[in-house]
Formats: structure tokens, C-alpha cells, sequence
């Protein structure tokens, strides 16, 4: 993905705008890119125009904030850049995952196209970073499991954790103290009545510590792939999926 000459702000925007959709399909609007950023309205509403402007979003007064192919591809290369600085930081320099998100944004603005290359061998190529959010490869490809919201799925169901929302360095550090992690398995015992939060049980632990009860911002923040079938599954149509691949941008 040869990348053009842009500013840091644009390669942001891009990028939250991308992220904002990949684990779901709702598109994202200037309100809600203001919030993801940290900024006021009317800076997103200058913003947008500007990146409208240069052809990387298609956008309507009122509307949703769409990317246009030359806007996915930026983007990509943006995501790119991010995770596979995580990767290097947890795997090659001993950070935790959750120190590894604000250094990241310092620097996937300063290292150049090479060196994100040369990286990307010493680790391996990875597919995922430390969070399982999908790297794209060198060309805009991104793979990902077939993947659902923990607290979308119903009691009886059984998943490995794909996906973990680094948003909050402090829920990370939480469900590590749980012992939950990517390819946790675990098996969904269902809502809790009268309260807020869910009752799982770790599948694959050498030490069964009996339910764990996990609040609705956790299970928002967890996405499973599915294990198995259950009777009058509600969401057969994870069920042994393959990987996809999705958002793939032109080269």
C-alpha cells in the first residue's frame, strides 16, 4: 500500500473512521467521530470537508461518514502501522497489552514505509495484534473469524475469545486478573437476572474456579468465534465459519 504524503490529523481520521465499522456495520457520523477523537464538533465538520475535499470520504450534510476507496486504503496502511507496533512492543520489547495503544500512536507517524516492512518480517507477518484485531498485509488484505459480540450470543453457547477492545487499559488489566485473554474459551451461562452482566465459565482452565460474572461493559468488549452447536442456538450462522477477508483496498 504506497502511501501519499499526508498530515498526521488526516491519517487519524481515516483511521478512527475505519476502525469505528470493522467489527460492525453501522457507519459512523460526525458526533460520534467528535467523541472517538476528543474534539469538538466543528473541528470534525471542518475535518470532513477537507478529507472530502482531498477524495477520501463521501459525505452528505446530516449524513453518515463514508470511506472512498482512496480514503479505505489510507486507512488501512494507518491500521497497518498501528498493530503491527503493538505486536513489536509486547512481543520484542516487553510491554503489556495494555501500555501498548498510546505508543503506538506516537509512533506510527514517524517511522517510515520500510521500516514498517522490515518489522512486519522479524515478527513473522503477523495476523493479529496483541488485542486480535486483524493487521492488513502489505497490500490492504485483512482477515478475520466470523465473530460475535459476547453479550449478543445466548446461554449454552461456547467460543474463543478473537477479539478484545483495547479502548480501556484498565478493563485489559481486569480480564487479565481473570484469566481471560485471546482464544480464551469460554462458555456462555447467560444474563443475570435483575442485574447488569453476564455468567460465563472458563472452558479451557486448569483451575476451575467456578462462574465468573463479567459486567455489560466487559461483555460488550469481548467478541467470540463459535465452538460447536447448542440446541436452539440463536446465532447458528457463526457457527464453524471460515475466515473472511473484508475491506480489501485496491493496490
Amino acid at each position: 500500500m504506497k502511501q501519499t504524503a499526508t498530515s498526521s490529523s488526516i491519517e487519524d481520521y481515516v483511521k478512527v473512521i475505519y476502525a469505528y465499522t470493522e467489527w460492525q456495520d453501522k457507519p459512523i457520523t460526525s458526533s460520534a467521530l467528535a467523541t472517538r477523537l476528543g474534539v469538538a464538533n466543528s473541528s470534525v465538520s471542518e475535518m470532513v470537508r477537507k478529507l472530502k475535499d482531498q477524495g477520501l470520504v463521501d459525505h452528505q450534510p446530516y449524513s453518515p461518514i463514508h470511506l472512498t476507496e482512496r480514503g479505505l486504503a489510507l486507512a488501512l496502511s494507518m491500521v497497518r502501522r498501528h498493530r503491527l507496533l503493538e505486536t513489536y512492543l509486547v512481543r520484542e520489547l516487553g510491554y503489556t497489552w495494555d501500555e501498548v495503544h498510546d505508543e503506538a500512536e506516537m509512533l506510527e507517524h514517524a517511522v517510515s514505509e520500510h521500516f514498517i516492512e522490515r518489522m512486519s518480517t522479524k515478527l513473522g507477518h503477523p495476523a493479529r495484534d496483541p488485542h486480535g484485531d486483524p493487521i492488513p498485509d502489505a497490500q490492504g488484505r485483512i482477515t478475520m473469524a466470523p465473530s460475535h459480540r459476547l453479550d449478543e450470543l445466548d446461554a449454552g453457547h461456547t467460543g474463543r475469545v478473537s477479539r478484545i477492545s483495547d479502548h480501556d487499559p484498565g478493563l485489559l488489566r481486569h480480564l487479565e486478573k481473570l484469566g481471560i485473554g485471546l482464544d480464551t474459551e469460554l462458555g456462555i451461562l447467560g444474563r443475570l437476572p435483575f442485574v447488569a452482566g453476564f455468567r460465563v465459565r472458563l472452558l479451557d482452565s486448569t483451575h476451575d474456579a467456578g462462574p465468573l460474572t463479567l459486567g455489560d461493559e466487559v461483555a460488550a468488549s469481548l467478541w467470540l468465534t463459535s465452538v460447536g452447536t447448542h440446541a436452539d442456538c440463536a446465532v447458528q450462522e457463526l457457527t464453524g465459519g471460515s475466515l473472511m477477508s473484508r475491506h480489501t483496498a485496491p493496490r
